[in-house]
């Protein structure tokens, strides 16, 4: 039906804020089972709704890390890092892959930590984490991160629980230094449900090709399924902090977790909106000369 001459069109509703919607409370008891790995908040409506939004994504990100970068040079210490933690098959690879190609590889610092070397268990357990921090304008991508050091320490006994407890108070800590260094931390557990899980790593069976990704190991952890739940519950509870808050990601749709991630470092890179340093040089005298050559 034609709108009458004079009537005025409804406003649009506001887009909700994802990094509001995903955020996990403070000081509140964690129960992930609440939660669910299936859904896809504020989302677009499908997987191919899903991929085109998050191409369209990819100019405006390149554009801010590219201004992020820019204003380093004239000294802006500021810069942003994405801790990934999950379950095993959540997709923190897939994160790197497809969320991080969407920037500039030589403005980010990506880092996997894997079990510890013998050099770093020789160190306090955040050493190796402050050596692989981003330096000013870089982003840096942390596929697993210090809190290994709370999380399959807590679940395998690899230290006493007095330390582990201590260890939760040493991250708070640290994530605050890195907050008033310059440093937005973004902290995402990609939320996997017990039965995607297992799907992915019949997934890897099946297909000669993906080997490689698999090992016999891989369901021993999955039988330690609730230890690792209530050990990312504590975690999540403990270190949630308004400096580097938690946010929740449903990770069983593969297009939602890309979407919903790189949404929640365009919000980020947004608020912190980085300017192109002013050229401390004469442009009209530059241009002159540049002419004349």
């Amino acid at each position: 039906m034609a709108k009458k001459d004079g009537e005025k069109k409804k406003p649009k509703a506001p887009e909700p804020v994802l990094r509001e919607l995903l955020r996990l409370p403070e000081g509140e008891r964690i129960d992930l089972t609440a939660y669910d790995a299936g859904a896809t908040p504020a989302g677009p409506t499908d997987k191919a709704a899903g991929l085109e939004a998050t191409t369209a994504l990819g100019p405006r990100l390149a554009d801010l890390q590219e201004r992020l970068y820019a204003a380093s040079t004239a000294g802006d210490r500021r810069r942003m890092l994405l801790v990934l933690q999950g379950m095993d098959t959540s997709g923190k690879g897939g994160t790197v892959k497809h969320v991080i190609g969407l920037f500039n590889p030589s403005g980010c610092r990506i880092r996997a930590f894997k079990a510890p070397t013998r050099e770093e268990l020789n160190h306090p357990f955040l050493w190796r984490v402050m050596r692989a921090l981003p330096q000013p304008g870089e982003i840096g991508i942390f596929d697993r991160s210090h809190y290994e050091d709370v999380l399959i320490a807590r679940v395998r006994e690899l230290v006493p629980h007095r330390r582990i407890g201590r260890r939760y108070g040493q991250i708070n800590r640290f994530e605050q230094s890195l907050a008033e260094d310059g440093v937005t931390v973004v902290k995402v557990f990609l939320h996997l449900s017990y039965e995607e899980q297992r799907a992915r790593l019949l997934q890897r069976l099946d297909n000669p090709e993906k080997h490689w990704k698999f090992s016999p190991g891989d369901i021993e952890e999955r039988a330690l399924w609730p230890e690792y739940r209530r050990a990312y519950e504590i975690a999540l509870e403990r270190c949630s902090t308004d400096e580097a808050p938690w946010y929740l990601v449903p990770a069983d749709r593969k297009w939602y977790r890309n979407w919903a991630i790189s949404k929640l470092l365009l919000e980020h890179l947004e608020a912190l909106d980085p300017k192109y340093p002013p050229g401390d040089f004469d442009v009209e005298e530059c241009r002159a000369r540049l002419l004349a050559s």
